[in-house]
């Protein structure tokens, strides 16, 4: 079965930090471009961070940026979000997907999630005191 396994959620208070894990079962990762996503009770979805099939040059939306690190260990078959400084306004259900572009790399609109092959099943972040 072709699927992303999330693990690391949970619940932290204002200022701690937390590490997601995003590990692909069924398929590798090298080729793929892997971005974070959450969803806030009665919002929308948003995308957070996108790193490509390298690791080069990742991305992060305005919120989470200097805050939020993603990386990749292909030999792990994985993608993380180390999450620092987190406060009540990332508390979400976080969502990693894979997406393949012919030329490995975050498209622009990324952010959307539109395009994306594999989805993980998302996993809870409480941020409070």
């Amino acid at each position: 079965q072709l699927q992303l396994v999330q693990s690391g959620g949970g619940l932290v208070q204002p200022g701690g930090s937390l590490r997601l894990s995003c590990t692909a079962s069924g398929f590798t990762l090298d080729l793929y471009a892997i971005a974070w996503f959450r969803q806030a009770p009665g919002k929308e979805r948003e995308g957070i961070s996108c790193i490509d099939n390298r690791g080069d040059s990742p991305v992060y939306a305005d919120p989470v940026k200097g805050r939020f690190t993603i990386s990749r260990d292909d030999a792990k078959n994985t993608v993380y979000l180390q999450m620092n400084s987190l406060n009540p306004d990332d508390t979400a259900v976080y969502y990693c997907a894979a997406g393949w572009w012919v030329d490995f790399t975050c498209p622009s609109n990324w952010p959307t999630g539109g395009g994306m092959n594999y989805w993980g099943k998302g996993t809870q972040i409480t941020v409070s005191s």
